[in-house]
């Protein structure tokens, strides 16, 4: 799940990051963390991850809205969002952007307290803009259309 959080500890070097962690631009440290199972490696490279940790960032800063991006597997991909969506961080102020490659699928969900500003048209937005990328096979450009697409149609606070 990549989530925007930023670790404060001082790193001299990205040779010195932990496996799934990368430096932006700006100096953060964006890294991905495994949800309630041993990740076995990313599905991106530092470069990917940076990008969209600067994606989920701008989105967050510009809405007020956390943006949360999962990427998984599972027999039945809405379940497994309702699931998911509570554990996420600051999860009744956000947006979860699930995405399940196998499946085929992409589900979006909003907080309750953000419920207002990110109606089912706006979700349904997202998901237009992440399939036409998804098939042509490209992953992350799908992920970031999407949270820039419902970033840009969410109502500033």
């Amino acid at each position: 799940m990549a989530s925007g959080d930023v670790i404060h500890r001082p790193v001299s070097t990205p040779e010195t990051l932990p496996h799934g962690a990368a430096l932006t631009s700006s100096g953060r440290i964006s890294a991905v963390r495994g949800l309630r199972r041993p990740f076995l490696g990313v599905p991106f490279t530092d470069r990917d991850l940076a990008t969209l940790d600067d994606t989920l960032t701008a989105a967050t800063r510009a809405t007020k809205v956390r943006f949360n991006v999962y990427i998984g597997d599972a027999v039945s991909p809405v379940t497994a969002t309702d699931a998911v969506f509570p554990t996420t961080p600051d999860a009744a102020h956000s947006v979860l952007i699930a995405v399940y490659p196998n499946q085929r699928a992409i589900e979006i969900r909003s907080g309750r307290e953000v419920a207002g500003r990110v109606p089912d048209r706006v979700a349904q937005l997202g998901v237009t803009a992440a399939v036409a990328s998804f098939g042509q096979g490209q992953l992350l450009d799908g992920i970031i259309s999407a949270v820039r697409v419902v970033a840009n149609a969410i109502v500033a606070p």
